[in-house]
């Protein structure tokens, strides 16, 4: 998430950074949007607490089964927030949301040019949202970028912000990617900002949602392709615990940190994998 915005390591996502113009993705003037944090604090009542990224010992460090359910994990809830924002997008020309703000996406981005990905990479952005991590991967020079989302208004939401950005060649699909059905394949990189977090705090069945993810993370990626994920419900530990069969730790990318009660901890964990077989 920028300077405008701080990282926080609560157990719920954090709100975004939001741009006030069709251009705010590459400005960086980002600012709080008030009526996402009261309802992500009103709905913060149905999730346990105390699964931030602390660096406490395994006993102390969350399971899965300490997680409590929000309607954040729900697509009812996503559909309602991208069609308000594809509305604002159209009236205003404001971009929406950007979950864990513009750092998120450029540590990412810092990161695939030390490790030289080709501009020809196929990268497939997991949940896009509003299309943002597709926008600056473009103007990184990325030319074969994927994104998806099961919200149609995302997609809508997307393929405008693309047009007023003028990013042509950016194939944006309409699908879950719990149940692709095997179409999400060959990809050099996959990108998560934040999907699996909404996926693990799914009421229904978070537990098969969180298995069908790394089911179709496998088949989307290319043996030795990478996977990227931020999170701020999960340490790193519990992702390396989580990915642990059928990838392998690549490297974990710097995020800012905090310290509290004696304590010393990461306002969100963003790190990579690489698929093996």
């Amino acid at each position: 998430m920028d300077a405008a915005m701080m990282e926080t390591s609560l157990s719920i996502p954090m709100p975004p950074a939001v741009g006030n113009s069709s251009n705010a993705l590459s400005s960086g003037n980002c600012r709080r949007r008030l009526d996402v944090l009261l309802l992500s604090m009103d709905d913060s009542t149905d999730i346990t607490h105390g699964c931030g990224n602390t660096s406490d010992s395994e006993e102390e460090r969350c399971s899965d089964s300490d997680f409590g359910t929000s309607k954040l994990g729900t697509k009812e809830y996503w559909e309602d927030a991208y069609q308000r924002e594809l509305e604002t997008f159209k009236d205003i020309g404001d971009v929406g949301e950007i979950w864990f703000g513009e750092e998120s996406m450029s540590r990412v981005l810092r990161w695939m040019d030390k490790a030289k990905i080709p501009e020809d990479a196929a990268i497939l952005d997991i949940g896009t949202g509003n299309g943002a991590f597709l926008v600056e991967l473009a103007k990184s020079g990325y030319k074969n970028l994927t994104g998806i989302d099961y919200s149609p208004a995302s997609v809508e939401l997307v393929r405008n912000v693309l047009q007023a950005e003028d990013v042509t060649d950016v194939t944006v699909k309409e699908m879950d990617f719990l149940n692709c059905q095997g179409e999400l394949k060959g990809f050099d990189v996959c990108i998560d900002k934040g999907t699996f977090d909404a996926i693990s705090l799914n009421p229904d069945n978070t537990k098969e949602g969180k298995k069908l993810y790394i089911e179709a993370l496998k088949v989307a990626l290319k043996d030795k392709g990478f996977f990227t994920i931020t999170s701020c419900n999960w340490t790193k530990e519990q992702l390396l615990e989580r990915f642990s069969e059928g990838f392998e730790f690549v490297q974990e990318l710097p995020t800012p940190s905090f310290q509290f009660g004696g304590k010393t901890g990461n306002s969100v964990a963003a790190v990579i994998f690489k698929r093996v077989h």
